[in-house]
């Protein structure tokens, strides 16, 4: 299988980075938790998060590494035994998706080089997304939402908050070797 590994030199482990799982040595076989995370610029992360320091090495690099996203690059979502992946362009054309992930409905959304994935469900309420200019809202209640972090910050939902799935990013012909049974978004 062609992806980054880590190698843990407390352990003599390698750890497959797409499934976060050791493939040999001592912790052969054993899975770290996924943890949601946000691929995002840092112009719009420092929007969200205006007093963020961060910790550079090279200060001539800071804002001249831009990632742009090709057609064979995915959001791949995993939940239990059921995994699923995105092209980012589609999404990002689309500007946002409300789909199922097995029997979990989820909201993809994608912008330029930042994407979000949520449970599209508070408190029992499914809920369906759409973008009106450029504020996201949830057709049932016209709450609006603040994209980034999965929060209504206006209308009936105001103060609720979407739990992120957990995903990775990849190229696609990755993602097809480390989940070959995996379902990929069709518009």
């Amino acid at each position: 299988m062609n992806a980054m590994t880590w190698y843990d030199h407390e352990t003599s482990s390698i750890w497959s980075q797409p499934w976060g799982r050791a493939i040999d040595g001592e912790l052969k076989g054993v899975e770290l938790f996924l943890l949601p995370f946000q691929l995002t610029t840092w112009e719009e992360w420092k929007a969200a998060y205006p007093d963020t320091l961060v910790m550079i090495n090279d200060l001539d690099r800071v804002g001249n590494n831009r990632q742009t996203f090709s057609y064979k690059f995915v959001i791949g979502l995993v939940l239990s035994e059921d995994a699923k992946a995105y092209y980012f362009l589609d999404v990002r054309d689309a500007g946002v998706v409300n789909d199922w992930l097995g029997n979990v409905p989820v909201m993809v959304w994608a912008g330029d080089n930042i994407y979000h994935a949520y449970i599209r469900q508070l408190d029992g309420q499914l809920l369906t997304f759409r973008w009106q200019g450029d504020v996201l809202v949830d057709e049932e209640t016209s709450s609006t939402w603040d994209a980034v972090r999965g929060l209504a910050i206006d209308g009936p939902l105001k103060g609720g908050s979407l739990r992120a799935v957990p995903n990775l990013s990849s190229y696609d012909w990755a993602w097809r070797d480390f989940y070959p049974n995996t379902e990929f978004y069709e518009p």
